[in-house]
């Protein structure tokens, strides 16, 4: 893989990941583009003890805009978007309109003395696109781009750990309307926190508490042998729909070995991700003949703190429960945190084994 640094007019950064050494990347921007927004403002809830981050620039995103002027496609003589090249393989670049940001503006006073305190929202925010194909999708790709990607994640979050003002790298993809996606080219997002995250927090927090081995492990173990949930599963991974799924159509991946995050992946477990999570991806897609809408989220050990307890993990999960209808949060999960599920973990993941790919 070969990999290219440039910047674009505004000096955000921009990334190229090939897969042949003699990709030429010389295209300059072209662009006149104004300075990017400083960093948002970060508050601390006294309550739920989490930081919520204020950053009302991004009300100004560019949104669904028409296809032949996409932001993440290739430009073109007559169009200019966020990738100069008129094409690529994998492309990282610093989001435009980012929640977290390098780049701190003086700092505000605290909102409710001696109870909200504010912080810059420092950190980053980057998008990765996954294809120059604007009609692709991540279940398209072929094995040797998802390993290409896989690259992408783990250089970003080996570079992004780097940083004093992060604290933990998720990546993700958003996919489908229903989810609230704006932009419909295959594209992921980066961001590097300058806090752990309250889900994470959880999830460790739940881990020290058990005494009986590493939490994650065992529950892996305990779904392997009983089997009624497993999707896939090949000689470094697992999927299966968890026993407490919240969601109609939730799948976690797991790799067989506890790492911490994904630059600590080997390389044979780097190659056996592509084919077990394309074939859940492409049955996800099966279930009701139609793209389903989903969220696929990594979960990594924070930078600094609790990297012994923590087991990375993929959690892939929709929002469609019958190929007409969406499960949405209402009262009891949006207001108490309480979910409930329409669809039994154990059929979900028989009809996801059923589906003929």
């Amino acid at each position: 893989m070969k990999r290219t640094v440039t910047h674009l007019a505004d000096g955000r950064e921009l990334i190229y990941y090939d897969e042949r050494d003699d990709a030429s990347r010389d295209a300059v921007d072209q662009r006149e583009l104004p300075p990017p927004p400083a960093a948002s403002e970060m508050r601390h809830d006294p309550i739920l003890d989490e930081w919520v981050a204020i950053a009302a620039h991004r009300q100004s995103r560019i949104y669904h805009p028409p296809s032949d002027q996409c932001p993440l496609c290739p430009s073109t003589p007559d169009w200019q978007s966020e990738i100069p090249a008129g094409e690529y393989d994998v492309v990282v670049f610093e989001n435009r309109f980012p929640s977290f940001s390098h780049r701190v503006g003086p700092e505000q006073g605290d909102i409710l003395p001696g109870l909200v305190p504010t912080r810059p929202g420092a950190g980053r925010c980057e998008v990765v696109c996954f294809t120059s194909d604007h009609n692709a999708s991540f279940a398209s790709l072929s094995t040797a781009r998802v390993r290409t990607v896989m690259e992408a994640w783990a250089d970003r979050t080996a570079d992004l750990s780097t940083r004093d003002d992060v604290e933990q790298i998720f990546c993700f993809e958003n996919r489908g309307t229903e989810i609230g996606v704006t932009l419909s080219h295959p594209h992921g997002q980066i961001y590097a926190y300058p806090f752990v995250t309250p889900r994470t927090r959880q999830m460790l927090a739940s881990a020290r508490a058990y005494k009986k081995g590493n939490l994650f492990a065992d529950v892996l173990a305990a779904e392997q042998a009983d089997g009624s949930r497993v999707v896939a599963r090949n000689a470094h991974w697992t999927a299966f729909v968890p026993a407490v799924a919240r969601w109609p159509f939730e799948v976690h991946l797991y790799p067989h070995r506890q790492v911490a995050d994904i630059p600590a992946l080997g390389v044979a477990e780097r190659d056996a991700f592509a084919p077990i999570y394309l074939e859940v991806l492409r049955r996800l897609d099966g279930m009701f003949g139609l793209q389903m809408p989903y969220i696929s989220a990594w979960h990594q050990a924070p930078v600094r703190v609790d990297r012994d307890l923590a087991y990375l993990h993929l959690q892939l999960f929709s929002t469609r429960r019958t190929a007409t209808k969406l499960k949405h949060l209402a009262g009891s999960e949006s207001g108490m945190g309480v979910f409930v599920n329409d669809v039994r973990p154990e059929h979900a993941a028989e009809m996801l084994r059923g589906v003929q790919l």
